[in-house]
């Protein structure tokens, strides 16, 4: 086969699951809002998702990114549920079953079980209106027709991109819907790159005891010896009602040198520098590291609600040693 070939062929693939997108699409309307409304009021109950062959394998994908999103959720195997699995369904659940024909010999009586009670929401999601699953389902979404991509119209090709697809929309709809978000996200994926990338400040900044306090009327002769116990390099400033006036630093101090001024028996409030600037403990520790790289500085005070009061301290080195960029 010529490289040529090769390439077109690729390229037409996608070309046809594209189309198959575009279907998808437009056939996002009530029956979809019934579908988030259903899931998003499942408060007693839990959300189980099952499928037969490459559905099945669907339906695991839609019951992780769910679960990742917000919603818990969890896959069952459709030929176990009828070995004993079935006692996994209670009441108050909501059953998702994900079949293109809607007849699966497997969902059959997976069906039967979840009509026997009324307090189990059935959803279909099939491309057969006629079909056992769509009948049945208290919710239903009727997949689009769509042509698949292989030789023949036999390979799932396009057909199982619109359910991936579908699985996606519904679960980020629920994570919006929800009010979802990131630090929300970061407590579900509490390893890997994503969790290094959704730290917080509070996850990195030193606290309590560690924190370098130091108040305004302190002479430098102390402050320096403060400094040097300390070992950040910096000095936080407060006043007597414990509201921060103002930092030192290492930088501070040999600027100070170079201008030969015998400054040990001033106060740390004649040399510090005024209004530190202080970010919210929530903020993502990579924008902390910008606004250091931004203005130039190797450290920031942290608060929550009031910048007045200093909760913590964060320090470039906290975040470059937890390898956030």
């Amino acid at each position: 086969m010529k490289e040529k070939n090769i390439i077109n062929i690729a390229k037409n693939v996608i070309k046809i699951e594209q189309d198959s997108l575009k279907k998808l699409k437009t056939s996002i309307g009530s029956q979809f809002e019934k579908i988030i409304k259903t899931i998003v009021n499942c408060k007693r109950g839990k959300v189980i998702i099952s499928g037969v062959g490459k559905s099945g394998i669907i339906a695991k994908k839609w019951s992780a990114t769910l679960s990742s999103t917000g919603t818990p959720s969890f896959f069952l195997d459709a030929s176990n549920a009828s070995h004993g699995d079935m006692g996994q369904i209670t009441s108050y659940d909501v059953v998702i079953l994900i079949s293109l024909s809607g007849q699966s010999n497997e969902l059959k009586n997976i069906i039967q079980y979840t009509s026997r009670n009324k307090n189990i929401k059935l959803i279909g999601i099939t491309s057969k209106k006629d079909s056992i699953l769509y009948k049945n389902s208290d919710v239903k979404f009727l997949l689009p027709s769509v042509k698949e991509a292989g030789p023949g119209n036999i390979v799932p090709t396009s057909s199982t991109t619109i359910q991936i697809a579908l699985g996606d929309a519904i679960a980020i709809t629920c994570m919006k819907y929800k009010n979802f978000g990131k630090l929300d996200f970061k407590k579900f994926h509490p390893s890997g790159s994503l969790s290094i990338k959704l730290k917080t400040v509070e996850d990195l900044m030193i606290t309590g005891s560690k924190i370098p306090f130091i108040t305004e009327n302190i002479n430098m002769k102390k402050a320096l010896k403060i400094i040097s116990k300390k070992g950040y390099g910096v000095l936080i400033v407060r006043n007597k009602f414990n509201n921060t006036k103002g930092i030192l630093t290492d930088g501070d101090l040999k600027r100070l040198s170079v201008k030969k001024i015998d400054y040990q028996n001033f106060k740390i409030k004649k040399v510090m520098k005024k209004n530190p600037i202080s970010v919210d403990k929530n903020l993502l520790a990579a924008k902390a590291l910008s606004i250091m790289n931004s203005k130039k500085i190797t450290s920031l005070c942290v608060h929550h609600n009031n910048k007045n009061k200093t909760i913590g301290f964060i320090h470039i080195h906290n975040i470059l040693d937890a390898n956030v960029t």
